[in-house]
């Protein structure tokens, strides 16, 4: 009984080292592995910044486009008017220059 007690204690006490926390051994790779987790983090950054970067240059790009879209119209409708303006104008012209010459043609008759 004695044996069978002991046994038991030893089986027991066995059991309970299994759970006991063990001295600590620090990782090996711990420094090389937070420094290849920084890198990465870094590169995400970077990667991160690149396309925001690349995002307002396409923005700005595009606001340009915009703009100078609302300008080459601004400009063509300006165009547009002068043409008209110097039609009216040669039209005017035109016709004074027939009332004139209608008028030196009845002087003239007469």
């Amino acid at each position: 009984m004695a044996d069978r007690l002991k046994a038991s204690a030893e089986a027991k006490k066995a059991m309970l080292a299994k759970f006991k926390p063990k001295a600590a051994q620090p990782d090996p790779e711990f420094e090389q592995r937070a420094a290849r987790k920084e890198a990465e983090l870094q590169a995400v950054r970077e990667a991160r910044a690149a396309a925001k970067e690349a995002q307002r240059l396409a923005k700005l790009a595009e606001e340009e486009a915009q703009r100078q879209a609302v300008i080459e119209d601004e400009m063509t409708e300006l165009e547009s008017k002068r043409k008209a303006r110097k039609e009216w104008k040669a039209a005017q012209k035109a016709e004074a220059r027939a009332k004139r010459e209608a008028r030196q043609a009845m002087r003239r008759a007469s």
